[in-house]
């Protein structure tokens, strides 16, 4: 069982230095406790402090180490020649393997704001992935579907092979992911039912497709208290607030003991990777919460 982070990317700070702060702080917390990947999201037009994942990323690779790190991007809102470049160069500033978590994306003003017509999302999901491999392999692409590609060519050229995985949960976009990924990513929203379930279906489209996944992962949104009570009282906390439309057994809090035993049973259901998002969003929390994980990492 491998143990990653996806670091919050949404900060409600008066100063935005603040959020950044706070981001490379969590990085350098997640090295010292030996955690196995460091990921950032992907989200735009927002009302709040949100910040940006590609020179975000950059900032937080100089606190991380030689595992492997990444970002998810909603592939219909990037121009795929652009992101295959920006790709490119951060694989060639770190120095462990780049993982490309990608999805489609929601959200019809997300989409308007940044001018791609949510519609067409699928299609061009597909064919920005099709096209990000050409170039990442050294070849020239032209492409007139949904841009107007040119014989195109990137330098640098990644060294290593850059992994993808795709966050999917409809049976569809399951399948698109056997057929397409190295590897699944499972929503956070999943109780342990759903998870078994979903993984399920996942491996039966991968049986279906002839494809071996090098990760079956599942996004997780955690706390780790020094007690049981005190990890409860965080929990209803954020519950009480609406926490992501979540129900309560979505949530992994507890103490270390805890939280290892919810990660084992994970592990037994077939995921090889977790990959835990802070509740809290108190900055001192959410450090002692990443650094309580290397016990967790202990335990297992």
């Amino acid at each position: 069982m491998r143990i990653g982070i996806s670091v919050c990317s949404n900060y409600s700070v008066s100063d935005p230095r603040a959020g950044a702060r706070n981001m490379v702080e969590r990085a350098r917390a997640a090295r010292s406790a030996d955690l196995d990947s460091l990921f950032v999201g992907d989200h735009h037009s927002v009302p709040t402090n949100y910040y940006q994942n590609i020179p975000i990323l950059g900032r937080m690779l100089a606190e991380w180490g030689n595992k492997p790190a990444g970002a998810l991007f909603l592939l219909p809102l990037w121009h795929p020649v652009t992101l295959a470049e920006q790709i490119g160069t951060l694989a060639a500033v770190m120095e462990g393997r780049f993982i490309m978590q990608c999805a489609l994306g929601a959200g019809r003003e997300q989409f308007g704001a940044m001018g791609v017509d949510v519609k067409k999302r699928v299609p061009m999901f597909e064919d920005a992935l099709s096209i990000m491999q050409r170039l990442w392999a050294g070849e020239t692409v032209t492409h007139e579907r949904f841009w107007n590609i040119e014989e195109a060519r990137i330098n640098p050229v990644p060294s290593e092979q850059v992994e993808v995985w795709v966050g999917a949960h409809a049976p569809p976009a399951i399948n698109r992911t056997a057929r397409l990924a190295d590897g699944w990513l499972a929503g956070p929203n999943l109780n342990l039912k759903s998870a078994a379930d979903q993984l399920n279906m996942y491996q039966q489209a991968c049986a279906e497709h002839g494809t071996e996944p090098s990760t079956v992962g599942i996004r997780r949104d955690i706390f780790i208290g020094d007690t049981s009570q005190e990890a409860q009282a965080v929990k209803s906390r954020y519950l009480e607030a609406g926490y992501r439309g979540f129900s309560e057994e979505t949530l992994l809090c507890g103490t270390v003991t805890d939280v290892a035993e919810q990660f084992s049973r994970l592990s037994e259901i077939g995921y090889t990777d977790i990959i835990v998002r802070n509740i809290s969003q108190d900055q001192g929390e959410a450090l002692a919460t990443i650094e309580r994980l290397a016990e967790v990492r202990e335990q297992l």
